[in-house]
């Protein structure tokens, strides 16, 4: 062979491997790619955002099932909301269109199921909730990066409301324990999969004249928002 062929096949060898090359990292990047959005078993879709190691659902979960597609009790009445202690969700102030906006509301046994989030996602642990919040700046000023600004749902805003990481986090208001529904506009509440005891569980609280994120515990029977966290 000459001299001459030898070095074109050396060349032609050395421009396919780094083409092969090439195409194997673009598949990794592909692979470890956040996606965009994430549907649920009822077929809902929703925004999602990385945020430091964590990947969140940038929306309110809005499901009437389960992920084994067990069907999610609706509970619009006062009084079977007040004595339930199994799974059971309601819209705000049983108005389904707000589920446009702030998606359900949860009692805890719903979350206790842990097949509330779609399949490779989970309600978030009180840890997990700390975490976003550290990474956040603490829980004196997260509120105000986790946010949505302006007020077209927050009755009030000011100039540390950035809602930097696009969590947008809304007052989608809570249903408390005697079945009455209060705080959109000012409030919103997340539930964590952390039980406190055999009546309360910990939850998330945002409000429109704070930047803060208060945990607090709940009882069981109340109906809050849920975020879902990739596993």
């Amino acid at each position: 062979m000459k001299k001459t062929e030898k070095k074109l096949i050396t060349h032609f060898l050395f421009v396919t491997f780094c083409w092969v090359l090439m195409l194997g990292c673009k598949n990794d990047s592909a692979l470890t790619e956040v996606p965009k959005k994430l549907k649920d078993i009822d077929g809902n879709a929703y925004k999602i955002v990385k945020i430091g190691n964590q990947v969140w659902m940038a929306e309110n979960l809005k499901t009437t099932r389960l992920n084994d597609g067990t069907p999610i009790p609706l509970v619009p009445q006062k009084t079977d909301w007040s004595t339930r202690s199994t799974a059971g969700y309601c819209w705000y102030n049983n108005d389904q269109p707000t589920a446009d906006t702030y998606g359900a509301l949860y009692n805890w046994y719903t979350v206790q199921t842990n097949k509330l989030c779609p399949t490779g996602w989970h309600t978030p642990s009180a840890i997990e909730w700390s975490e976003l919040i550290s990474y956040s700046g603490g829980a004196s000023t997260a509120g105000g990066k986790l946010k949505e600004t302006g007020i077209a749902h927050w009755l009030s805003t000011d100039s540390t409301i950035t809602d930097e990481f696009n969590f947008t986090a809304l007052p989608g208001g809570i249903r408390d324990t005697s079945g009455d529904f209060f705080g959109t506009g000012y409030l919103g509440g997340w539930w964590t999969a952390t039980e406190d005891d055999f009546d309360l569980a910990k939850y998330q609280l945002m409000r429109n004249v704070f930047s803060n994120v208060f945990n607090y515990s709940n009882l069981k029977q109340s109906g809050v928002s849920v975020r879902c966290l990739k596993d």
